[in-house]
């Protein structure tokens, strides 16, 4: 019994990380809107809690520049808040991270989809 303890750790050190890293999920940013994002922030689903989501060097330009963002915890759904250069704020409700891979800013603007509103701030 003592010689299997080590081998039961170190099954359960595995599973525990593995299960760790499946509750992140990274999706490219892509900004095909033409102005720039100045902040990206992310909350649950029908939360008015966002939380600000660091882009490295800002604004992240129009046209095409993107960066991948890391999105931890359980759930596939997040609602996303995006703030321009020109003051105006996008919130996207109820994207689906474990389906995307990529968010194209510019898409939903022009799609006037019913899940995102474009407010001026």
């Amino acid at each position: 019994m003592r010689a299997m303890f080590p081998i039961l750790f170190a099954l359960c050190a595995i599973t525990s990380s593995a299960c760790a890293a499946e509750r992140w999920h990274y999706i490219e940013l892509v900004n095909t809107a033409p102005e720039s994002i100045t902040s990206f922030s992310i909350a649950a689903v029908g939360s008015t809690d966002f939380r600000e989501v660091r882009l490295g060097v800002l604004p992240l330009h129009g046209g095409g520049d993107s960066a991948t963002i890391g999105i931890d915890g359980d759930g596939c759904m997040r609602d996303f808040r995006t703030v321009f250069n020109n003051g105006r704020t996008l919130i996207q409700q109820k994207f689906n991270v474990c389906k995307y891979r990529s968010y194209h800013t510019g898409q939903y603007l022009r799609a006037r989809a019913p899940a995102a509103a474009y407010v001026k701030s």
